[in-house]
């Protein structure tokens, strides 16, 4: 008997109804999965240490700094590469969550927590940790939103106490101190969203939007082609797509929104996005610029410096002296596109961050060497003090240019 045209089209369903259900299990492993934190022992054992965080603390609650929630990022041999961003992003308030994916080995993903447990401010703190069940995550496809779903929502469990999320890879760098970094955010909103958003589509309508594919990384083990089917679909008209860069600070209640809100618009953009080429480029603008409740909270400028050659192939290209100047007087906050022990991340440690290699960045908590090792912060105190340099004042110059003239309400969600 001959097969109908409809036979190829039927398959195409079933594929796609697969891989969704995949995704939509893949996040369900938030609510069940846990992080492999290597901090054993007796409740009381596992309470920050109080020196960090005293009870009769000078700081009222709140004027309190703020704290950071970081996903931290990296495949099969970045462990190093990780734990370096640990140390330039470092400090006690914040939060961590590392995650080496599922092309890197157990005994990469064991290392790793081993090495987070010896040290000495990371276990006083307890604040890092480290996911023991994986994702999958290609550049492209669905898999990137999952995995980035996922960790927040492990962050949002382990603490209620973080204000704004941070996602990481290890090509990222900090360009100020967390104590400069924290200062600025201090004085800012709780609420505001710092995420590079347009809706002008352009060529991605074709080649990232209209495409319908299949991530592997959703259900397979291994790595393999990702599929595309031969059919485009057209774009939506029930919402506006927003596209921008997948580095944003995105707030807490905006992140409890697309986790844990009872709006459903989140689950219905992450069904739609889930067969769509460049996923999370396009999930958070699209959510913030179509809710009511958050699209006046969005800067459209998310204090990164892109460390890349945009007229070259090269994915990385080695920053000269004009430059690194360009980098650090842009008033960003963080940078990417920086090879593995690119000598640039050693000008930063030492010119921007004053940190040593192999420690954290000393900050106000940091009351200096107890005598016996040769670490800067092995005696440490209230983590509430800052004691901000000059980065803050090119943070804070750039963010008051920001929010100048009434400039981020005029750059919010343009319709083009």
């Amino acid at each position: 008997m001959q097969k109908g045209p409809e036979q190829p089209r039927v398959t195409l369903y079933i594929i796609l109804t697969t891989a969704f259900l995949s995704l939509c299990f893949l996040l369900s492993l938030s609510s069940s999965s846990h992080s492999s934190s290597s901090y054993a022992g007796r409740p009381e054992d596992l309470r920050p240490d109080p020196r960090l965080f005293p009870s009769s603390s000078k700081i009222a609650a709140d004027t309190a700094p703020p704290s950071i929630a970081y996903l931290i990022s990296g495949s099969s041999g970045d462990s190093r590469r990780i734990l370096r961003l640990l140390y330039a992003t470092y400090h006690p308030r914040n939060r961590y969550l590392l995650h080496l994916d599922s092309l890197a080995t157990q005994s990469e993903r064991d290392r790793l927590a081993v090495d987070v447990q010896d040290v000495p401010i990371f276990r006083a703190a307890r604040n890092v940790d480290v996911i023991g069940k994986p994702d999958f995550a290609y550049q492209r496809g669905s898999s990137p939103m999952a995995s980035t779903l996922h960790g927040a929502s492990i962050l949002l469990r382990l603490s209620g106490a973080w204000d704004w999320f941070v996602n990481l890879s290890v090509d990222d760098y900090p360009l100020v101190t967390q104590d400069e970094l924290l200062h600025i955010m201090s004085h800012l909103p709780k609420d505001l969203n710092f995420v590079n958003h347009t809706s002008y589509i352009g060529w991605k309508e074709s080649r990232r939007l209209k495409p319908v594919i299949v991530d592997p990384g959703l259900y397979l083990v291994e790595k393999t082609d990702m599929f595309f089917a031969s059919q485009k679909r057209e774009l939506p008209k029930a919402f506006k797509l927003f596209s921008g860069p997948s580095f944003s600070i995105l707030s807490r209640n905006f992140m409890e929104h697309c986790v844990l809100g009872t709006d459903n618009f989140p689950r219905t953009l992450l069904m739609y996005l889930s067969n769509t080429p460049d996923s999370l480029s396009n999930y958070f603008p699209t959510i913030l610029c179509n809710s009511n409740l958050f699209k006046k909270t969005i800067i459209n400028n998310n204090l990164l410096y892109l460390a890349s050659n945009d007229t070259s192939k090269e994915r990385y290209h080695q920053l000269d002296h004009k430059e690194f100047t360009e980098m650090v007087e842009s008033g960003a906050a963080f940078a990417r596109g920086f090879r593995y022990d690119d000598t640039v991340l050693d000008r930063i440690d030492h010119e921007l961050l004053g940190r040593r290699p192999g420690e954290v960045v000393p900050g106000g908590w940091c009351l200096g060497d107890s005598g016996k090792n040769h670490s800067s912060c092995s005696v440490w105190g209230d983590s509430g003090i800052l004691r901000p340099g000059s980065g803050s004042d090119r943070l804070e110059r750039r963010i008051v240019e920001l929010l100048s003239n009434d400039w981020f309400r005029s750059h919010q969600c343009i319709s083009e």
